[in-house]
């Protein structure tokens, strides 16, 4: 069976895209790992499908390139937004299913405004934060950003037993730059490596930040370096939690082809 997909990235986060509204496409975890695979696949940091929904635009369906599914991805839910702008889906604001929601995109331009659901307040470690921002992830703040070893080091937190009742982690160095604005690298479960950017990592630093630098509650904005780009988070602060969490950033379409399953 041949499929066409349609590859995007965001901030340097690359995912295979592909139309699934009819609904006759049921990858496995092995076919779901071929696709991704940078050598004998498409190659990616992960894998969507947009599919069909009664209320919404759409639904987004996400994969990791090990074939685990089920949380939120937000470069990736970036990238969908593009993608159903080329389908014709939407002209300038849609709403789309995810696995933690429901959410909302708006294109401006070349940049993508998607908004994240309401973050809770984190979990405070004495070596960083915790937060879920559609999926886990832990936060540690660092001035030595490009000595880490983000493997290493990265893989020893996505294991760490505290976070076991999550499925692990997702791991973010943070540098602050000033006070609205911070360095990133993240270890990513599921691709088990460094990836260039990620969404919900970017986000959760922002987050975070806040809460390190004593921000007053209100409307603020973040601007986030990663290695695949730059990107900005905005959200009011509340006294027990995060909303109306925007982040934005670029989602580009780099090709499309068709390819066996």
């Amino acid at each position: 069976m041949k499929i066409a997909f349609h590859k995007y990235q965001g901030a340097g986060n690359d995912f295979i895209l592909i139309d699934n509204r009819k609904g006759d496409i049921n990858l496995t975890k092995e076919q779901i790992r071929r696709l991704c695979d940078r050598h004998f696949g498409i190659g990616s940091d992960g894998l969507i499908l947009l599919e069909n929904s009664e209320r919404e635009d759409f639904a987004m369906r996400f994969f990791n390139p090990d074939g685990s599914g089920g949380m939120m991805c937000g470069n990736g839910g970036r990238c969908i937004v593009s993608f159903a702008k080329e389908l014709g889906l939407f002209e300038k604001k849609c709403s789309f299913e995810a696995p933690d929601g429901v959410h909302h995109g708006e294109i401006e331009g070349d940049v993508v405004r998607l908004q994240m659901s309401d973050t809770a307040m984190p979990a405070f470690f004495e070596d960083g934060m915790h937060l879920d921002t559609g999926t886990s992830h832990f936060v540690v703040f660092t001035d030595n950003l490009d000595g880490i070893d983000i493997c290493r080091e990265g893989r020893k937190l996505r294991f760490d037993k505290r976070f076991d009742k999550f499925g692990g982690c997702n791991v973010n160095f943070v540098k602050p730059l000033r006070a609205n604005e911070i360095a990133i690298r993240t270890y990513e479960r599921g691709v088990e490596d460094e990836t260039l950017a990620c969404g919900t990592g970017i986000t959760a630093a922002a987050l975070a930040t806040s809460i390190k630098h004593k921000f007053e509650d209100g409307r603020h904005t973040i601007k986030v370096s990663a290695k695949g780009g730059e990107l900005s988070v905005e959200f009011n602060k509340n006294k027990d939690k995060f909303s109306n969490i925007v982040l934005c950033g670029k989602g580009e379409k780099v090709f499309c082809g068709e390819t066996a399953i």
